[in-house]
Parts: structure tokens; C-alpha cells; sequence
């Protein structure tokens, strides 16, 4: 099944220039999704010259395998950020968000931006009593930080909901619609945008220079806006873990459920409706794992769209798709410098699957930086924080599941199996002359062979048996069949085996 997103499916494709030479701007920024954009809009409204360069299309990888909610409501998350952080930062960070919302309803109604934004509550919701406190508890926090939240067990879904709250206001739009009038705002104020050219280096001896495969860029200050930073100097692939979700996109039969929903639990589903002149879809997801740790991720869709319908009078699965995103070690995003020291490269990481409000979030606290302005919301969000305290056990667990993966996997290609094995439309780690090889036969026959060992820091790659990617189970790189990068931190390409 072809696994574009309804997002990607029902807008035009791109075609914005590569780089072919070098270029001179203020701020260089590197990724063209939601934050990207957003910082690069931002601060050409101020009257900064301003590069975006992206390696691939714009608005077509995370932020185009989104849900396309707008919301503060994001699962169970202030209760516990009162507890750990104190009241005044979960109130900066409530604050934020709500901000976030009306800052993008702002710039789509200045823009005259067509992209089925609307407005509706959206819910947390528990269909286990046991659930209920922790939903209680949301409900009491919320509302010291002044959020427009309530108890409710009526949501509208088709199933008994023993508790939820309910936050008034919030919204939801087509996000690439969105990104792709947000692109062409930047260029008619003067931005550029090139596709196709990938980053693999920011040099900083007298400014700053981002080195593709096709330029250069001179600028005073770089954004890294690439979900997971390429450059490992701030340590933001060990601060972080990768996940994987998946959603579907189905037609029903009767109407759709008005608000936007998230259940409790391990096996929470998310639940929204899409209303625009393409049509009306009910999109659902969940099915949530790290990246390159499933050893057979088309479960995950099947499980989806099992669920979804014994849940909904689905007619027709339309769409199905997977997105990825990082976690923070202590559920925070990381907004601001890339290091401590560093005064010209910024970041924005660990947006723990908010990326709509997140994004918008980075890019009104990194112009400010940008323009040596530090912005009240930098004290929640800096990148540069050190908090023992609120994450050494989430840290110490994360990154000894790198360790166990990195080892581990190792050990299992020991046992390799033999290239034969390998039936039409199938991969695998396997021997090849007498070498381990990540090696995927097509519908055809014809073999791809490249290495198994990802080109970021070296942990071994799966298999992706839905998606037909090499994905790494440490860092969340991800790689086609014959091992070009799709997704970072790595920016290099898998070598190729020579088949002989």
C-alpha cells in the first residue's frame, strides 16, 4: 500500500530550486516543516533576510505525516509538569501553547490562508475507571493554569468514556495547506526556499557557513529546524527517543464526531475529523512503538484499521500513513541555543508529537533570540537546560536501550540468515558473502544490498516491513532500500554492496 499521508495526497507537489551555488543571507534555516517555516515567515516579517533549505520537498515529512491538531490539550501533561517543574512554569508553558493556537488562527486569517482551519474542543478522555483520577487530577491542574477545561463524560464518541476533559477553543486545519501558503508568504517577502539540498555541516569560524552537496550558505545565524539536530554537538539524540505512531484516514457512514480526541493509556487512539472541499474523512491513530523496534510494523496498521473498525461505520480505508517524532527525557521540548556556548546556532527538538503549537512556540521564542531578545517563555523551553533532578531516570533508561540495541544487534547477525531466504518484496539483515548485509529483494527479484550499520553513530538497522525502510533502532535514522538517507540525524548515505 502506498503510505502517503491524506495530507500529502490531496495537495500539489512542490518545486522550489536546489541550491546551486553559494549564497549569502542573515539567518540560514535548515528544515522546511512547521517550525522552519514558521521561523523563517516570522523573521522575514521583520525585515531579516532569510534562506530556508530543506533536503527533501517542503511540508512533506513529519509535519506532513501529522494529525493537524492545534490544540494545548496534549494527553496527560500539566498535572505532572506542576508536580516536577512547579506551578510558574507549567503556567509559561499553558500560557505558550494557548498563544501558539491564536498566533497561527492569526496568520491564516491575515494571509486569507485556505487550509480548513476551524475551531473545536478537544478531549482527553478514559474509558477505564481506573483511569479517572489521572484525568481528575488534569482537570485541577488545568484549571489553576487557567485553561478552559472541564470534567465531562459526554464527548460525542460512539463508546462509554468513564471520564474526560474537555478543553474549550482549540483547533485543527490541513497542515501541509497551511505550510504551502506559509512558503509562499516567504517568498513574496523577499525569503528563499531551495528543496533537494541537505545540510551535512555548519562551520563557525568567522560566522556561519552551512555546507550542502550544492553550496554553500553564509550567515550570521543558523536555525537547525530538522526535527532531530544533524550535528551532535548539543547531544539532543541522547536527550531524546524516537517514536513511531501510525494513522488511517477513513470514510464513514453518518456524521463525524465534532471534537478532537485522545485516549488514556498504553493503547490510547487519537480521533479527528477532516471536513474540506476534498471531502470529509474520520482520521484515527495510535499504535505507538520506537522507531526500528517492531520486527513487523504492518501489525500496526492492521491493528489500526481493526480497531477503528469495530469502532466507526468505516465504508472505505482511504489513507494510512506513519509519523515520527522525538520524546524529551523530561517531557519538555528543547527550544533555544544549540550548546550553552553557542551564539549562532539555534534548535528546536523533542517536540513529543505537538508539533503544530510547538512549532509556532519556537519560532516566537527563536526570532527573539535571533534579534538578542530573550524571550519569558525561553525559561520552560531552553534547549541549554540541565535538570538532573526531573530526568536522570527517563535519561539513564533511554539511552541503556540504545546501549542494549547497540550491542544486541550486533550479536544477532551472528546468526545472518542466507540471501536465499529472502522471497520477492521482503528484507532482512542476511550473509552475503560471508558479510552481514541489510538486503531487500524487490517485486522483480533484483537485490539491494547496502550496509546495515547506520551512518550516524553506527547502531544496526531493521527492517521496516510496511514501509520498506532500513530504520534505526537507536537514533531514528531512516534510509530507503537502496540506503539513501530519508530522515535524520544521519545526513550521509548507507554504503552499497556490491552484488557482484
Amino acid at each position: 500500500m502506498d503510505h502517503r499521508s491524506l495530507w500529502i495526497a490531496t495537495t500539489p507537489e512542490t518545486s522550489y530550486p536546489s541550491l546551486q551555488e553559494d549564497i549569502d543571507v542573515d539567518v540560514a534555516v535548515i528544515g522546511a516543516g512547521i517550525t522552519g517555516l514558521t521561523i523563517a515567515y516570522l523573521l522575514i516579517k521583520k525585515g531579516v533576510r532569510v534562506a530556508v533549505i530543506e533536503a527533501n520537498r517542503i511540508a512533506a515529512s513529519t509535519s506532513g505525516y501529522t494529525t493537524g491538531k492545534i490544540t494545548s490539550l496534549q494527553g496527560l501533561t500539566y498535572a505532572d509538569l506542576m508536580q516536577e517543574a512547579g506551578e510558574e512554569q507549567a503556567h509559561i508553558f499553558a500560557e505558550a501553547n494557548q498563544a501558539a493556537i491564536e498566533r497561527i488562527a492569526m496568520i491564516v486569517e491575515e494571509e486569507r490562508i485556505d487550509c480548513d482551519f476551524r475551531r473545536a474542543p478537544a478531549f482527553t478522555f478514559a474509558t477505564s475507571r481506573n483511569d479517572v483520577p489521572a484525568i481528575e487530577a488534569e482537570v485541577e491542574a488545568a484549571q489553576k493554569l487557567d485553561l478552559p477545561v472541564s470534567f465531562t463524560t459526554d464527548t460525542g464518541l460512539p463508546f462509554r468514556v468513564e471520564g474526560a476533559i474537555r478543553m474549550e477553543d482549540q483547533a485543527m486545519f490541513h497542515p501541509r495547506k497551511y505550510l504551502l501558503a506559509l512558503a509562499a508568504c516567504i517568498l513574496r517577502n523577499g525569503g528563499a526556499i531551495y528543496e533537494h539540498t541537505r545540510a551535512t555541516d555548519v562551520l563557525t569560524d568567522n560566522g556561519c557557513e552551512v555546507i550542502t552537496r550544492h553550496g554553500r550558505v553564509r550567515a550570521g545565524q543558523v536555525v537547525l529546524a530538522t526535527q532531530i539536530p544533524f550535528l551532535d554537538r548539543g547531544g539532543f539524540f541522547a536527550k531524546t527517543s524516537p517514536s513511531k505512531s501510525y494513522l488511517l484516514a477513513a470514510r464513514i457512514e453518518g456524521d463525524l464526531p465534532d471534537g478532537m480526541y485522545l485516549g488514556t493509556g498504553e493503547t490510547s487512539h487519537t480521533i479527528r475529523p477532516q471536513t474540506g472541499p476534498e471531502g470529509s474523512w474520520l482520521i484515527t491513530g495510535g499504535e505507538d512503538h520506537k522507531v526500528g523496534q517492531d520486527e513487523d510494523t504492518r501489525r500496526r496498521y492492521d491493528a489500526l484499521e481493526a480497531w477503528t473498525r469495530a469502532t466507526f461505520p468505516v465504508r472505505e480505508i482511504s489513507y494510512s500513513w506513519s509519523g515520527q517524532d522525538y520524546m524529551p527525557v523530561d517531557n519538555v521540548p528543547y527550544i533555544g541555543k544549540l550548546t550553552p556556548m553557542s551564539s549562532r546556532i539555534f534548535v528546536a527538538t523533542g517536540f513529543r508529537k505537538w508539533g503544530m503549537t510547538t512549532g509556532m512556540i519556537a519560532g516566537i521564542i527563536l526570532s527573539d533570540l535571533i534579534e538578542g531578545k530573550r524571550h519569558p517563555w525561553l525559561d520552560v523551553y531552553d534547549a541549554s537546560r540541565i535538570d538532573i533532578t526531573r530526568s536522570a531516570k527517563r535519561f539513564i533508561a533511554e539511552n541503556m536501550n540504545v546501549a542494549t540495541r547497540f550491542v544486541w544487534d550486533r550479536i544477532s547477525r551472528l546468526d545472518a540468515g542466507s540471501v536465499d531466504d529472502l522471497i520477492p518484496d521482503s528484507g532482512g539483515i542476511v550473509e552475503i558473502d560471508g558479510t552481514a548485509t541489510a538486503a531487500y529483494r524487490d517485486h522483480e527479484g533484483l537485490l539491494h544490498a547496502v550496509s546495515p550499520t547506520c551512518a550516524h553513530l553506527g547502531c544496526s538497522l531493521s527492517w521496516n516491513t510496511a514501509e520498506r525502510t532500513w530504520d534505526c533502532p537507536c537514533h531514528g535514522s531512516r534510509y530507503d532500500v537502496d540506503g539513501h538517507v530519508i530522515q535524520g540525524p544521519s545526513v550521509r548515505n548507507l554504503e552499497r554492496r556490491d552484488m557482484g
